[in-house]
């Protein structure tokens, strides 16, 4: 009998405290809305199972040497992890949209208005002493930073100014993400009328091989010199890019666009589920993250269609309004919803190939939002 108590002490079971018991469940929740509702799969999977993984009692898989301990410090203390994955992405995107159209940068930066319009809103809720609203200025940055509706930015930024809410930031980035056809829709109608979401935009120039060559590295040079801060994202960004249009090193590309990145994703994933224990995640703060992500990522939302509506009353050449809402990031699904709710409007009018521009101009405004916060907030 006493070798049984003896074993029964050393199970898991025995240790198991009601925090990690509903963080398990959260946890078998994200995976459940990964699989089943298709919310960011490729994110919420790895995030979800290394949660169930952190907060197995005894296992210690997320402390000292244990496994998840030791990915976390490879891959985020270091920035390697969404580094990489800026790398992939750039791999995988087309810039030629935003360069046939350059007015559409502008509206990839109005979007990132959500970020810092979110920064100011948390610090006067903080001094306010609102209970769960409580943040230093680098966990207001933290959180601001989820209106790019960009993972890995917001992992970026957060592991270096407020690593300690790492798990609640980035879950609340994906999530955002993920219910981007559902959060954006609504929006896109308040701030449109159906003359306005009907509008046909002609069709887009043939950008060259020399243009898009020559953007990376003019990009690069540009944010390198002016924002420091910026240059490890928007740089593997570049190179990334660099290398899709190069056609020379389609060997490098097609291996940074598809194996790399896949092989980086699952360890952002378990890094970040490494976070998730009840201690961080379980405390009034987690709800005032989840609000102001909320609200940071509908204000950019909103802002890059009313820079749209103001080129217009400004500009002869029409824009369609509901392409400023993809300038949130969220590369490609923003740009899909911006075509969907044009369709609606008119059945004979595509905007996907309008949309990509503000698009990709919102992954590049998001790390240099990000290289800003760093600079000034870090």
């Amino acid at each position: 009998m006493e070798k049984l108590l003896q074993l029964w002490h050393t199970t898991g079971l025995y240790h198991i405290e009601p925090g990690q018991i509903v963080m398990i469940v959260v946890c078998f929740a994200l995976v459940y809305l990964a699989i089943r509702k298709g919310f960011e799969p490729l994110l919420l999977i790895p995030i979800g199972f290394g949660g169930i993984l952190a907060n197995l009692p005894v296992a210690n898989m997320a402390e000292g040497t244990g496994i998840l301990h030791l990915i976390y410090e490879v891959g985020l203390p270091t920035s390697v992890f969404p580094l990489l994955i800026f790398m992939g992405v750039g791999a995988m995107t087309d810039f030629g949209p935003m360069l046939a159209n350059p007015r559409t940068l502008l509206l990839g930066a109005a979007a990132q208005f959500g970020i810092f319009g979110t920064l100011l809103g948390a610090i006067a809720l903080t001094a306010y002493s609102i209970p769960g609203f409580e943040f230093t200025l680098k966990e207001a940055a933290s959180i601001a930073i989820i209106g790019g509706a960009d993972g890995p930015t917001s992992i970026f930024v957060t592991s270096k100014l407020a690593p300690d809410l790492l798990g609640p930031i980035a879950v609340a980035a994906y999530s955002y993400m993920a219910l981007v056809p559902l959060l954006q829709p609504p929006i896109m109608r308040a701030l449109t009328n159906e003359k306005e979401r009907a509008i046909v935009m002609t069709q887009l120039r043939v950008v060259s091989k020399t243009e898009k060559i020559m953007f990376p590295l003019v990009l690069l040079m540009l944010v390198g010199l002016l924002l420091p801060d910026a240059a490890p994202l928007v740089g593997f960004l570049c190179f990334g890019n660099l290398m899709r249009e190069s056609g020379v090193v389609e060997r490098l590309a097609d291996t940074t666009r598809n194996a790399l990145i896949n092989i980086v994703t699952i360890g952002l994933g378990l890094a970040v589920g490494s976070k998730l224990s009840s201690e961080a995640f379980l405390q009034l703060k987690t709800l005032g993250i989840l609000v102001l992500g909320m609200i940071a990522f509908c204000a950019g939302t909103a802002a890059g269609v009313l820079m749209a509506k103001l080129m217009n009353a400004v500009s002869k050449q029409a824009i369609n309004p509901l392409i400023g809402s993809a300038g949130v990031s969220a590369v490609p699904m923003a740009a899909r919803v911006s075509n969907k709710v044009g369709l609606e409007s008119n059945p004979q009018n595509f905007l996907l190939m309008h949309a990509m521009g503000p698009n990709v101009a919102g992954v590049i405004g998001s790390a240099v939002a990000a290289g800003v916060l760093l600079n000034f907030v870090g």
